[in-house]
């Protein structure tokens, strides 16, 4: 078994590759070739938890497990908010493959999902791209999702202006795309093509006033049922698809939020944004629909990022 760290990771798993990946990890799991245990949440004092998954890709794929802490309280430049391992094991022998850093995985993984659905979902020619929140998942985000649409304008929204200044200023070095800081939410968000929620929000920052027709949105910050980022007006107003039925309807908070109120049904969650891919569900229908992705992440993500990245660094160092 090799270990391979966060450096190793985000110098092989790049933005468009994972894209890929994260395409076919979810056709897979829609098509039911996969299998996945709920993942189990233990929560911790001050908002910690610590989560558990396991799942396989499926007959003659690998399989593996992901332990992860979650601190959302970290210090400014420390490390990860997300800190764990991710162990892939041979689908063959059984045996332990290798052990990767979790934090890195799930970061590039994460804002790759939101670039693959962004990619089903959102208009064509999508051009301005907001962004609420500054931690390591916007930053992520603004750099994967450029590889989908070709946007001249990202907008950060964050509750500390100088964090948000900050992040605007390194995403404008590192993407060459015109990038603003903004203090209002609502202004951060009126016209945008696409909006990306990646906070740590425990009530709701946007509402279906806030968003035009034909905006798509990636809401990711939420990952377990309790903090919402957006209201029962944006969830109703949403042709809504998640990453996983079950799991959302276990633990997305805003549609169980928006559910409980008797906003919507079930039937609302119109489907998984691997049965969009495979054509089993149509996506966007009009110019005008504002289209959601919910992301709560899952196992079988992790485990087929973990694995390309094995194949990569197990094939250079094989040849």
């Amino acid at each position: 078994m090799i270990f391979i760290g966060a450096d190793e990771i985000r110098q092989t798993l790049s933005y468009t590759s994972c894209i890929e990946v994260m395409r076919t990890a979810m056709a897979r799991l829609s098509a039911g070739k996969t299998q996945q245990m709920l993942r189990q949440i233990l929560p911790l004092e001050a908002g910690r938890m610590f989560g558990i998954m396991g799942g396989t890709l499926g007959p003659g794929g690998p399989f593996g497990s992901k332990l992860v802490s979650v601190m959302p309280h970290r210090a400014e430049g420390g490390p990860s908010s997300h800190q764990g391992a991710v162990v892939i094991f041979d689908p063959d022998s059984g045996a332990p493959l290798c052990q990767l850093e979790a934090g890195m995985l799930t970061a590039i993984r994460t804002a790759s999902a939101s670039a693959m659905a962004t990619d089903v979902l959102a208009r064509e020619g999508a051009h301005t791209l907001a962004i609420l929140g500054t931690g390591e998942q916007a930053w992520h985000h603004a750099c994967a999702l450029p590889a989908v649409r070709p946007f001249d304008e990202i907008r950060i929204w964050g509750r500390s202006r100088d964090r948000a200044d900050a992040l605007a200023d390194k995403v404008r070095k590192q993407t060459g795309i015109v990038c603003a800081a903004y203090s209002d939410v609502a202004e951060s968000v009126a016209g945008a093509d696409v909006i990306c929620t990646v906070t740590g929000a425990a009530d709701p920052l946007l509402d279906a006033a806030m968003v035009s027709p034909g905006t798509h949105l990636n809401v990711v910050g939420s990952s377990f049922d309790g903090p919402r980022e957006i209201d029962d007006t944006l969830v109703s107003a949403a042709r809504y698809f998640a990453d996983s039925r079950a799991s959302v309807l276990a633990q997305g908070s805003e549609i169980r939020h928006a559910i409980a109120s008797g906003a919507v049904t079930e039937a609302h969650l119109l489907g998984e944004i691997g049965e969009v891919v495979l054509g089993k569900v149509a996506g966007r229908m009009t110019p005008d629909n504002i289209t959601l992705y919910k992301s709560l992440g899952h196992i079988v993500q992790d485990i087929a990022s973990g694995y390309h990245v094995y194949q990569m660094i197990h094939g250079r160092h094989s040849g």
